[in-house]
């Protein structure tokens, strides 16, 4: 998940597969008897699963734990973007693709650009990383309809051997960050997705792709969402379902953001989640730190498919081996059901742009004018004192004020600010017009900004 630019460029991928060879071989025989056992306990889960007219496929737990454990090989290295190990993910996941017979678009699976990190200079990154998503097709049965598209997304890179951007355990240096959960996961997941979807599609099309660049600022969803590959055009795109960080499911609980962006998202959610009976928290926001963002931004309704944060979020042990498979098998399903649902109705989903929010629908309603700051928090940053900012909004009051993307704060109007609840409550306990200190640590120097808050809707 996301801790832009937009360049056109033309690359290949250059990683030498059989380079890596040894290393995926030594990953999927320490695998090999965790995916059997996990495949003969979870087999009977989903084999009931049927849809109204036709059967449908189960969720393959095992296939989605070896897609995780090559992912988050160390043969790849982190997956960082514009490294050998990030082009060996692409060439992998386009195999994938390849083996389930999805199309390709016009100019094949692998869509080549420039990724252009805002703040690589500052971190050692070269101004231009050449990278590629990968995009694959599963055309609609309905002769009038495919010619719409849902798209199915989740980013592959992570970041790689970096001790400086965006690690939260700069202490082993440039040990491997193999970002199981982070986004092995959601990786996984769509591919999972296109399998099922792939043996009985819906009505409409269904685009899946694999972006790169996300931790560098979203780069690839919105290099994708710029210049989609033919034939899409976004006009086209009815919704976009994201999938970042679904591997460590707990409890049962499971986030989904976006959810006010389309009038019909809460009713046919309560209705597909009749069968996974998963405990929801709803976030209405359609901005948040991953791809979706791009996509809302085109005012399309977007879903993100959320876990929830850990303590090996960006660290060097979010391994394949702490990844809750049969959780993600769970979410497929959720997630699959959604997208027939959206695939097979007769009209599009009907839009609604939403507010910014940082707590759940759930959270306690506040009456009264509401301040507005314009801060886009990092919600899966809970694990450390302060709150991450993953941007703010172009002329809003913390824009005007200063704050930056990668600002930490430590404070606002003189509250202590710990995490995502503590920065909620400091910003609602004032009203619009207010003038507070708001106090962030940026890199190791510790900045105090002056802010006048706006209203919430103005």
């Amino acid at each position: 998940m996301l801790i832009g630019c937009r360049g056109v460029g033309q690359t290949i991928i250059t990683a030498n597969a059989a380079h890596f060879a040894a290393g995926y071989i030594l990953a999927m025989r320490t695998f090999a008897l965790r995916v059997l056992a996990v495949a003969l306990c979870c087999a009977a889960c989903y084999s009931g699963a049927r849809g109204a007219a036709s059967e449908r496929l189960s969720p393959d737990t095992a296939r989605i734990l070896q897609d995780v454990a090559y992912l988050a090989s160390d043969a790849l290295e982190g997956r960082g973007t514009g490294t050998a190990g990030n082009d060996s993910a692409a060439a992998y996941i386009a195999r994938r693709f390849r083996a389930l017979g999805l199309s390709a678009p016009q100019a094949g699976f692998i869509q080549s650009f420039q990724a252009r990190p805002a703040m690589g200079a500052q971190h050692g990154l070269a101004s231009a990383l050449p990278t590629q998503n990968v995009v694959a097709i599963i055309r609609g049965r309905d002769s009038q309809l495919r010619g719409q598209y849902v798209v199915l997304g989740a980013h592959f890179d992570h970041l790689g051997r970096s001790a400086t951007f965006g690690a939260l355990d700069p202490e082993v240096k440039d040990a491997i960050r193999n970002g199981a959960d982070d986004n092995a996961s959601g990786t996984a997941g769509i591919m999972e997705l296109a399998r099922l979807l792939g043996a009985n599609p819906p009505r409409r099309s269904v685009v899946v792709v694999a972006f790169s660049g996300e931790e560098l600022g979203i780069l690839g969803s919105s290099h994708f969402v710029a210049d989609p590959p033919a034939p899409l055009v976004m006009d086209s795109v009815q919704a976009m379902l994201n999938f970042d960080m679904i591997g460590r499911l707990r409890n049962d609980r499971l986030l989904v953001f976006g959810t006010g962006t389309a009038q019909e998202w809460p009713a046919l959610i309560s209705a597909a989640n009749g069968t996974t009976q998963f405990t929801l928290a709803l976030v209405p926001d359609g901005f948040g730190p991953s791809d979706h963002s791009a996509f809302y931004a085109r005012n399309i309704p977007v879903l993100h498919f959320f876990s929830d944060t850990h303590e090996d979020y960006h660290r060097a042990t979010d391994d394949a081996a702490r990844v809750n498979a049969p959780g993600i098998a769970r979410i497929v399903l959720l997630a699959e059901r959604i997208a027939r649902e959206v695939g097979d109705r007769d009209a599009r989903l009907t839009f609604t742009p939403t507010v910014a929010s940082s707590t759940p629908r759930n959270s306690p309603e506040r009456s009264g004018p509401q301040p507005y700051l314009g801060s886009v928090p990092d919600m899966a940053a809970a694990e450390r004192p302060g709150l991450r900012l993953t941007g703010v909004t172009p002329g809003s009051p913390a824009d005007r004020a200063g704050l930056k993307a990668g600002d930490i704060v430590v404070s606002l109007g003189g509250v202590q600010v710990v995490d995502l609840t503590s920065y909620s409550n400091a910003l609602y306990a004032r009203k619009p017009g207010d003038e507070v200190d708001i106090v962030v640590m940026r890199g190791t120097e510790r900045v105090t900004l002056h802010v006048t808050l706006g209203r919430r809707g103005q």
